[in-house]
């Protein structure tokens, strides 16, 4: 793309990071280009990023050859940088401007799409939890390739006996597959922040929805569990748990996804 780095653009625009949208950008073309590149069949597919801020991520999707973005970004200031890039995508860059949180897409390709974000640390779970409730129920999203924390990319991929494994990891486990691609140190970031950062990929599992009725209630029941993590079980909903093979006296990072989902079938919901 014939445009100036995205460094420059930022200078030329008087652009800075705000710490209230929890925005740390990436300027390094190579991690940007890696990022993308990891989106399965981007060539021929529509992608979603959220929080684009000054673009570095965004130029890197379009290089990729993709067929259609779509930007949600709450920071208005960044129009100025946005909208050059849109100038210059060939029709290819929708931008929005809103919450990406209260955001609604419409008229997505029916085929399926893609997400892709380096997501703002203070909203990324938030926004996992509310994609993978799309998902679950028959959103057709066909990947997400996404930036978080480091701890939290631990948390979404942890398995049943780690010291991550929560409730993140129990939805996100049981509607897909989930894989850290890699790690990004926090030098790639303007401005630094204190903690690493990880690539996750998040492929929906057909197979694995299809088993799921409803996910409200599994999250409800995974929440009220996590949430009194240290307690054993059986004092925190008094059921008869020997009807799932337990004893009452194991914690929820004893139960494993599956098992939480044959608890969430048959559990009554007003005791969650």
């Amino acid at each position: 793309m014939s445009l100036p780095p995205v460094s420059q653009m930022m200078r030329d625009s008087g652009l800075e990071p705000k710490k209230q949208f929890g925005q740390n950008f990436l300027f390094d073309l190579n991690l940007t280009s890696r990022i993308a590149r990891s989106v399965p069949n981007i060539d021929d597919m529509t992608v979603v990023e959220v929080g684009p801020g000054p673009g570095g991520l965004t130029r890197a999707i379009l290089m990729s050859g993709v067929k259609h973005v779509i930007a949600i970004e709450k920071d208005k200031t960044t129009q100025p940088i946005l909208s050059q890039i849109v100038d210059a995508s060939d029709g290819r860059l929708e931008i929005i401007f809103g919450d990406a949180l209260k955001t609604e897409l419409k008229n997505i390709d029916k085929n399926g799409y893609a997400i892709c974000s380096n997501l703002p640390y203070n909203v990324g779970t938030e926004l996992l939890i509310q994609w993978l409730h799309k998902i679950a129920n028959g959103e057709p999203i066909k990947s997400l390739t996404l930036m978080f924390q480091r701890e939290v990319a631990q948390r979404i991929t942890a398995q049943v006996g780690d010291e991550q494994y929560g409730r993140l990891a129990v939805l996100a486990n049981l509607i897909a597959d989930t894989k850290i691609l890699f790690d990004v140190p926090n030098t790639a970031f303007v401005p630094r922040p204190r903690v690493q950062s990880a690539v996750v990929q998040i492929i929906p599992n057909m197979k694995k929805i299809a088993a799921i009725d409803d996910v409200s209630k599994l999250e409800k029941l995974t929440a009220k569990l996590f949430g009194q993590r240290r307690k054993m079980i059986r004092s925190i909903i008094k059921i008869d748990w020997s009807q799932f093979g337990l004893t009452g006296t194991e914690r929820a990072e004893e139960i494993s996804p599956e098992l939480f989902l044959k608890i969430s079938r048959f559990i009554d919901v007003n005791l969650l």
